[in-house]
Order: structure tokens, then C-alpha cells, then sequence
């Protein structure tokens, strides 16, 4: 491999490290440059900007979710199951990057937050929407397409949010969530 590109390759690693380990937040390029053992002008000359290294950064991390979108097509599986198999390893992902779930969804839309919502946006539409719909639209016989995004926008959130605030949920109000696929079970036997 040649030096420049085994050099980009670090820095965006170290970067995807810190980012898992640390979150976003207090993030810099100097903080980068210094674990990857290169200097700010070479992070520059190789991303532009703290934004751009962290957009490919998101993009890594999106990647991971893709995976998660092809149960749904898996024709062998019943509908229900598709669907449950698909929340297990979608919420796997979440929890391997749950900083990236915060940044995109739960921090607004401040400096260099826009482009990381609009990546997740972009990827959830060519990616997920319209096969959650579709299988929705099996398991339930609804068709009214905005009646159809509430219930996936419903059904992640019912899943998604008890992730996300388990550690508040514990440690703060002293509630023990259960496990994921416990909370699954009873959505889905009680939503469909």
C-alpha cells in the first residue's frame, strides 16, 4: 500500500475510534492528528476539513446498517420474522455506534450536523423505508402510504428509544429495560 493512502486510511480510523470510544463531541483534528501520529496540515490536505473526515467517518459507520436491510427480502422467513430479525440486527448496529444514532437524530440540526441527518436520510431512503412499508403492508393489509410511514416511524421508536435512554433509564431512575428482543415480542404482539 502506498504511504499516502496507508496514511489517509489512519486518520480515518483513528478518527472512527475516537468517535466510538468518545463520541463527537470535544472531537479536533489536533486530538486526530496527534493519535494518528500525523499533523493537522496533512489531515487538512487529505479531508479539507474536520467535517468531510467526519462525513467518511459517518459513512463507515452507516455501512454497518446495510447488512441489516437485507433480512427484509428474505422471502424463506414469514413477514413477522423478517421484520423482528431485521429490528434485532439493525438495534445490534445501534448499539455498536449509538453516538452516531445521537448525533444524527437526537442533537438537532447545529453546525455539521446537517450533513450527517442528511446522509442518514439519504441512505434510510434508497435503503429501508420502502421495504419496511412493504412488509408492514403484508403483515397489516394497510395501504395508505402515510399511514404506513407512521407505523415504521411508531416501530422505531418504540424499539429505538428504550436504547437509547437505558442508561438514563438505569442509572438515573433505577428501571431495568429489558432485553431487546423481550421488547420486540411484545411490540409486535401488540402491534400486529
Amino acid at each position: 500500500m502506498e504511504k499516502g493512502k496507508a496514511t489517509r486510511e489512519s486518520i480515518v480510523q483513528t478518527a472512527l475510534d475516537m468517535v466510538r470510544g468518545e463520541g463527537f463531541e470535544g472531537l479536533t483534528i489536533r486530538k486526530i492528528a496527534d493519535r494518528s501520529n500525523t499533523n493537522v496540515a496533512l489531515i487538512n490536505y487529505y479531508f479539507g476539513s474536520k467535517d468531510r473526515l467526519l462525513s467518511e467517518v459517518i459513512g463507515i459507520m452507516l455501512s454497518g446498517f446495510r447488512d441489516s436491510f437485507e433480512v427484509l427480502e428474505d422471502d424463506s422467513l414469514p413477514p413477522e420474522q423478517r421484520l423482528k430479525s431485521f429490528l434485532l440486527h439493525y438495534v445490534q448496529g445501534i448499539e455498536r455506534h449509538p453516538e452516531l444514532l445521537l448525533r444524527i437524530i437526537m442533537m438537532g440540526t447545529g453546525a455539521g450536523l446537517a450533513s450527517s441527518q442528511q446522509e442518514y436520510g439519504a441512505f434510510m431512503r434508497a435503503t429501508g423505508f420502502d421495504r419496511i412499508k412493504d412488509l408492514l403492508m403484508q403483515l397489516t393489509g394497510e395501504q395508505d402510504a402515510d399511514r404506513l410511514m407512521m407505523m415504521v416511524m411508531q416501530i422505531f421508536g418504540a424499539v429505538f428509544m428504550p436504547i437509547l435512554m437505558k442508561p438514563l433509564l438505569e442509572a438515573g431512575a433505577g428501571i431495568e429495560v429489558p432485553n431487546v428482543e423481550r421488547q420486540i415480542d411484545v411490540l409486535l404482539e401488540r402491534y400486529l
